[in-house]
């Protein structure tokens, strides 16, 4: 039993002072009383962890590679997918693994519990399989036996270069697979996810409207009973108009028509959606799947934040991309392009909740939802999931309560998180990751002709 003491939890009964916390054997919180005398580790500010509720881990070597213009005056989002599939034409397994495992690791480290995958890097660069083949699937479960993060491990099913059904193209090979492959694939990945703790979990993630038939999307959902399904959806505005040509609805229309949508479902980025749309998508409890750091990067567009949570609807935030991974940074960001679209402030604080706390509660309930994880509030029988800020950070001096957490959110520093458990593993200590020199150090030898090569 590991017990921990702190001066002040934001709990599920909202803010408490001096907090026991007791974590059991099995990585869930096993007691939790208020008002106790200090006991155990000493912390200042205790709260659920968030899970990161989309990436693509093999990306977080590009970072900083895509920021130049060729002759094209048109740079985009379809411009930057080019670049990335001729980084995909090189990278390896071990290379995978290395990737993943700092990405895992600065997730930690800024301040998330869980790593939701979205693994669609199936093959070799031809196209054909692994002799293994959930090969790279493996590779993102061996990152998590050195990084401890929770893991939702989400292959993606992947057939088609666009609404049109045209075969996948050079950059895109190695994500196809028909429904059966698929399934095969899936089953694999479950046995891996089988050696790791008992808080990892499996779902599937059929890629979006563009790259998977109607049917295949329904049945993929099917292959994870009650487990989380994610997809992407209404990302580009060229995304939007391919769908309606080809289907006869715009993205978000058709699929509130066409798919039994509900809490297991996740629907990331979501930046190109009509009024109705926002409202419709909101009441079905799915979740919101926000990246708002790449959704900048690549010019996606802004998600409808304040309608969405007008209508009590369920958000989560993710690195994607991992150009850069920061909590407070996306949730900063989410917050921020509203008050620059709207031209007003605080738009989505509610009276007697703060901005910074209904955003960091949203999105610890909202990504324990999409991970299909029991955690994202600090109760008895919740995993273990677990955040503590330094209190001794300059920034967070003599202030209470809902300040705390608009204070990390809006003036927040890296420096800020100081401890980071999840289920129970106390991976992160004073800011830094208990194995982060072997992590890095592997991280650099794996990357650097790949990056030179791009």
């Amino acid at each position: 039993m590991t017990v921990l003491w702190a001066e002040r939890a934001l709990t599920s009964e909202g803010w408490a002072r001096d907090v026991r916390l007791e974590i059991g054997e099995d990585g869930r919180i096993a007691g939790l009383a208020t008002g106790a005398a200090p006991e155990g580790q000493r912390l200042g500010v205790l709260l659920p962890a968030p899970a990161n509720s989309h990436s693509h881990a093999f990306q977080r070597a590009m970072a900083g590679l895509t920021e130049t213009r060729g002759d094209d005056p048109t740079d985009s989002f379809w411009t930057w997918r080019q670049l990335m599939y001729r980084f995909l034409d090189r990278i390896t397994p071990d290379q995978v693994q290395a990737i993943a495992a700092l990405v895992q690791m600065e997730m930690l480290e800024a301040g998330f519990a869980t790593n939701v995958e979205f693994h669609y890097l199936h093959h070799r660069p031809d196209g054909t399989p692994y002799d293994r083949l959930s090969e790279m699937a493996d590779r993102i479960a061996a990152a998590q036996a050195v990084s401890g993060i929770g893991l939702t491990l989400l292959p993606v099913l992947y057939q088609y270069g666009g609404c049109d059904r045209r075969a996948l193209g050079p950059g895109q090979r190695r994500f196809g697979n028909d429904p059966d492959r698929f399934a095969r694939l899936v089953e694999e990945t479950g046995e891996t996810l089988r050696h790791l703790p008992a808080d990892a979990r499996l779902g599937v993630a059929p890629h979006s409207l563009r790259a998977v038939a109607p049917d295949a999307i329904r049945a993929a959902a099917d292959l994870v009973p009650g487990g989380p399904v994610h997809m992407h959806l209404a990302e580009q505005q060229a995304e939007v108009d391919e769908v309606e040509a080809a289907w006869g609805a715009r993205p978000v229309t058709w699929a509130l028509s066409e798919l039994e949508l509900d809490p297991r479902w996740c629907l990331i980025h979501c930046t190109q959606m009509t009024p109705d749309e926002t409202m419709g998508l909101a009441r079905t409890g799915a979740v919101a799947g926000l990246c708002p750091i790449t959704e900048a990067s690549l010019g996606d567009g802004i998600f409808d934040g304040v309608r969405w949570m007008e209508a009590d609807g369920c958000i989560s935030v993710g690195s994607d991309s991992n150009i850069l991974i920061s909590l407070h940074e996306e949730l900063r960001l989410l917050d921020t392009s509203q008050r620059l679209r709207d031209h007003t402030r605080a738009a989505l604080a509610r009276p007697g909740i703060s901005t910074g706390r209904r955003l960091f509660e949203s999105v610890a309930r909202g990504g324990a939802q999409a991970a299909g994880r029991g955690t994202g509030m600090i109760e008895t029988g919740a995993w273990a999931d677990l955040l503590a800020l330094d209190t001794s950070h300059v920034d967070l001096a003599g202030i209470e309560g809902d300040t705390i957490l608009d204070t990390f959110v809006f003036a927040g520093r890296d420096a800020m998180v100081a401890d980071v458990w999840s289920a129970g593993r106390h991976m992160v200590h004073e800011g830094q990751h208990m194995h982060r020199v072997t992590i890095t150090r592997a991280y650099a030898e794996a990357v650097a002709d790949l990056r030179a090569q791009v």
